[in-house]
């Protein structure tokens, strides 16, 4: 931290302590509330607020103090994620962050959780560099990262003789994602025979898709191309109009938001992995967060209400099991930490700070009047049947 920046939080620190701040704990929520990605973002919103709810009883307090929730949204912008986290540490007093959603703007936002010394919860972001190679000691991500999710579709799709092509968008989410999937697909006896990646903002997929045809199409076996990809776009449907069944080419991908879901309808059968579908997990938690929210909102949890709900509970669960507000009171909390989750138990690895938790293996089914396709599952991946590496 700068001598200046060291300064101005001392400075507030006092403020704080001697006027009515003193009677609150304020968290942010720094996350890309428009753009792109905003349907990911207002689910994360939602859900880190009902958790926060759910963990407190409804008194939204802890340590006997109101938590007062301050928004900042970074538009998908890096630059603008790591000014508004200097604001929210530096000017709102914030103890904590929550956020946010994009991997690129999150590794922008690290270095500054590390410069002001305060926790930042990292929440949906998934890039494994964020709990890998560019970690601190101030980053904890209740999210999954690149590797659960390519481990749990490995699993899910590979195969001694499978082969397999991936597309994937070509930033952090999408290169790290295939990363971790080429090494997790080796140990199932599968070959990533071909990746492509593309522009996040990419529309026609025709080019990109005859390149992997013309890759795939003298292959023998099973041939499977894995799509590694967020926010619009619908690469999934687009090329499956191209017809890639005619190379002998099954699409396969992960799970997704319900919006989403809905493509998957063309694809019956079609196996993979998903971090949170609200019909799979069987738990009291899970049981509430899907009531509550059809009451709310008259739709089920989605994909990252899920996310943000266990961001919002680990809060509450840090702040209580440290009895202070103090970052290093909370890292001695939070290093080991387990904690109740709508996906069961979540526990933050003491090495990285990852949330280590369960990934679901899927099979679409369509059913009349659904008007999503329906990840059934067909098995639960545990804590203990990943095993996910510590990336440095």
């Amino acid at each position: 931290m700068t001598l200046t920046r060291r300064i101005a939080t001392v400075t507030l620190a006092a403020l704080v302590a001697a006027g009515p701040l003193a009677a609150e704990i304020r968290i942010a929520h720094v996350y890309g509330k428009t753009g792109p990605l905003e349907a990911y973002a207002a689910q994360s919103h939602t859900g880190l607020m009902m958790g926060l709810e759910y963990a407190t009883g409804g008194t939204m307090e802890v340590l006997g103090e109101p938590i007062v929730v301050i928004e900042k949204d970074t538009q998908l912008d890096p630059a603008q994620g790591r000014a508004l986290l200097e604001e929210a540490y530096a000017d709102d007093g914030a103890v904590l962050a929550v956020g946010p959603v994009s991997s690129g703007v999150a590794l922008a936002m690290l270095p500054v959780a590390e410069e002001y010394e305060r926790i930042l919860i990292v929440e949906p972001a998934v890039a494994d560099s964020i709990t890998g190679a560019n970690r601190n000691r101030y980053i904890f991500r209740t999210g999954r990262n690149s590797s659960q999710d390519a481990i749990a579709n490995a699993v899910a799709i590979g195969a001694p003789g499978v082969k397999v092509a991936t597309l994937a968008q070509d930033y952090a989410f999408g290169r790290d994602g295939v990363a971790a999937f080429r090494e997790a697909l080796a140990d199932t006896g599968a070959e990533l025979v071909h990746e492509e990646y593309v522009p996040t903002d990419t529309t026609d997929f025709t080019a990109a898709a005859e390149r992997i045809f013309n890759a795939m199409k003298d292959l023998d076996g099973e041939k499977r191309l894995f799509l590694i990809w967020a926010g619009a776009g619908n690469p999934m449907g687009k090329i499956g109009a191209m017809d890639p069944s005619r190379f002998g080419i099954e699409i396969a991908t992960g799970g997704n938001i319900l919006a989403a879901l809905a493509a998957y309808k063309d694809f019956p059968g079609m196996e993979g992995a998903t971090y949170y579908y609200h019909d799979i997990p069987d738990n009291p938690v899970n049981d509430w967060l899907v009531e509550q929210h059809m009451d709310r909102f008259g739709t089920p949890p989605d994909f990252f209400t899920a996310g943000g709900m266990a961001a919002g509970l680990a809060v509450v669960a840090a702040l209580e099991r440290a009895g202070s507000t103090e970052t290093e009171d909370l890292i001695g909390a939070m290093e080991g930490m387990e904690w109740e989750t709508p996906k069961g138990t979540m526990r933050f690895r003491p090495e990285d700070h990852q949330a280590l938790q369960s990934m679901y293996h899927f099979r679409i089914r369509v059913e009349d009047g659904v008007d999503w396709a329906i990840p059934e599952l067909v098995r639960e991946l545990g804590i203990d049947d990943l095993s996910v590496p510590v990336r440095d």
